[in-house]
């Protein structure tokens, strides 16, 4: 008997070539995540509790980039590398444009390498990744290099 595949497990760093790419889900950015984010980390800056922020260049209710960034990576998370991610090794960001309360954000994910490490079974997988909000504007882009599992 085989055994079924499990749903939601992530890929195997077998299964990734260079040059492959994704596209994640998208999603509305809610009042809501921002109170909860900024609670949560403590970004308590004027321009982010602020309505109408007087001193800030951004009309609308500005998002920490940070905020951005984790809801992306959750999309890889939960696509991507559920189960078989080990670790981020490195990363490096850059900031385009705002994100906006009522912004809905998605991205597309190129891997831009994978090298099998001399332990058995992982590899460092890289990508590039562009965030892009919903009129099309990229509004963030960062690199990864993270840890994959491979098939025993």
């Amino acid at each position: 008997m085989t055994q079924p595949q499990r749903l939601g497990q992530g890929f195997y760093w077998q299964d990734i070539t260079e040059g492959q790419v994704f596209e994640t889900f998208r999603r509305t950015v809610t009042e809501t995540d921002l109170v909860n984010f900024i609670s949560v980390t403590g970004m308590l800056e004027a321009i982010f509790i602020e309505a109408g922020y007087e001193a800030g260049a951004i009309k609308g209710r500005p998002v920490p980039a940070a905020l951005t960034y984790a809801l992306i990576e959750g999309f890889i998370l939960q696509t991507m590398i559920q189960g078989t991610g080990l670790a981020m090794l490195e990363l490096t960001q850059k900031i385009h444009g705002p994100v906006l309360v009522g912004d809905t954000i998605g991205a597309r994910v190129t891997v831009t390498g994978v090298r099998p490490t001399s332990k058995s079974g992982r590899a460092v997988v890289d990508s590039s990744i562009e965030v892009f909000n919903q009129r099309g504007e990229c509004v963030m882009t960062y690199t990864a290099r993270r840890l994959l599992a491979g098939r025993e």
